[in-house]
C-alpha cells in the first residue's frame, strides 16, 4: 500500500508548482484585469490552504522512523504463551510441569489478625491483599487481557511465572502497594481455620534493572504441616513492560530461589520485549551469565 506524502512534501509541491506558473506568465503576453503573477500567487495560496486543511491540528509534520518501541507492542493470547519462560532460560535442574495452574500452598490461606496492627483494618487489609494474592497467583490484580502461566520444580522447590496484559494504571497501583508492603506488613499473624497461628515477615527483595518498572519482596511463613514447623520461603519479583507484565514467584520449604528468580526476571523480561516488538523469542537464552 502506498503512503501519502507527508505535509511537508505536499507544500514543496505546491511551491514548485507556483513557480512553474510564474515561468509560464513571464513567456506570455499579459491580458485580462489580473496579472500573471498575481494569479500564480493566488494559486500557490490556494494549494498551501488545501493542504493545510487535509492535515489534523497539531499533528506531526512528518512521520517517525524505525520500528516502535518494545513495550509499544499489544499483547496477544499466543504473544503471552511465547513469552513465558522455558526450562533452556533457567539454570540448575528446574523441571517444566503441566499442572502449575493448580499450585496452591496451604501455608498461605489464614486470616491476619487485625488487632495486631497500630492501624489495624487499614494495614491487616493490604497484608490479606498478599496472602490471597500469593495463594491465588494474582498479585499484580486480575489481568484485564492475554494471560499465561508456567512454572517448574527443582527438589522441594518451585518457581512459577505469570505474563499478562493489564490496565496501566491498575498494574502501576499494584506495583506502588507491592513497594509499600515491607513497610506496611513488615511482620503479621495469620491465623487458618484451625486456630494454628503462622508468623509472616515480609521484606525488601532487589530486582535486575529490566523492564519499565520493576517491584521485589521477600516473604517468609512459619508454620507448621502435620505437626512439624515448617518455613515457606519465597522471593517474588514483578516486572512492567508498557501495560504487560510478568511476575516470577520463587521457593518453597527448602529455602528461597532469588538466583533463580532473578536469573527468570532477565530471560522472562527480554522474552516479553520480544513478543511486544512482533518477533519470536529464541529457543536459547542470548544472555548467559
Amino acid at each position: 500500500m502506498s503512503r501519502r506524502p507527508s505535509h511537508p512534501v505536499r507544500l514543496l509541491a505546491s511551491a514548485l508548482a507556483a513557480g512553474a506558473l510564474l515561468t509560464t506568465a513571464a513567456c506570455s503576453d499579459g491580458a485580462g484585469s489580473q496579472s500573471a503573477s498575481d494569479t500564480a500567487a493566488e494559486q500557490a495560496g490556494i494549494a498551501e490552504q488545501n493542504a493545510a486543511e487535509q492535515t489534523p491540528s497539531g499533528s506531526p509534520t512528518a512521520s517517525p522512523t524505525g520500528s516502535p518501541s518494545a513495550s509499544s507492542g499489544t499483547l496477544t493470547e499466543s504473544g503471552a504463551r511465547a513469552a513465558l519462560l522455558t526450562e533452556a532460560d533457567l539454570e540448575d535442574d528446574w523441571n517444566q510441569v503441566q499442572d502449575a495452574d493448580k499450585w496452591r500452598d496451604r501455608l498461605l490461606v489464614g486470616e491476619v489478625d487485625v488487632a495486631a496492627f497500630l492501624s489495624a483494618k487499614a494495614e491487616a487489609a493490604e497484608c490479606q491483599q498478599l496472602l490471597d494474592g500469593l495463594y491465588r497467583d494474582n498479585l499484580l490484580g486480575e489481568p484485564s487481557g492475554p494471560s499465561a502461566l508456567t512454572g517448574f520444580e527443582q527438589g522441594e522447590s518451585r518457581l512459577l511465572e505469570q505474563v499478562a496484559g493489564y490496565d496501566r494504571a491498575g498494574l502501576d497501583d499494584r506495583l506502588k502497594w507491592l513497594d509499600s508492603l515491607p513497610q506496611t506488613c513488615d511482620e503479621f499473624t495469620a491465623t487458618d481455620s484451625d486456630g494454628n497461628k503462622r508468623t509472616v515477615q515480609v521484606t525488601e527483595a532487589s530486582v535486575p534493572d529490566v523492564g519499565d518498572a520493576r517491584e521485589g519482596v521477600h516473604v517468609t511463613v512459619q508454620g507448621s504441616a502435620d505437626a512439624t514447623p515448617v518455613t515457606l520461603t519465597l522471593d517474588i519479583a514483578a516486572v512492567r513492560v508498557g501495560t504487560s507484565a510478568l511476575t516470577v514467584t520463587g521457593g518453597g520449604l527448602d529455602g528461597g530461589q532469588a538466583s533463580s528468580v532473578e536469573r527468570g526476571v532477565r530471560q522472562g523480561t527480554e522474552r516479553l520485549q520480544t513478543v511486544l516488538a512482533g518477533g519470536t523469542p529464541s529457543p536459547q537464552p542470548t544472555n548467559l551469565d
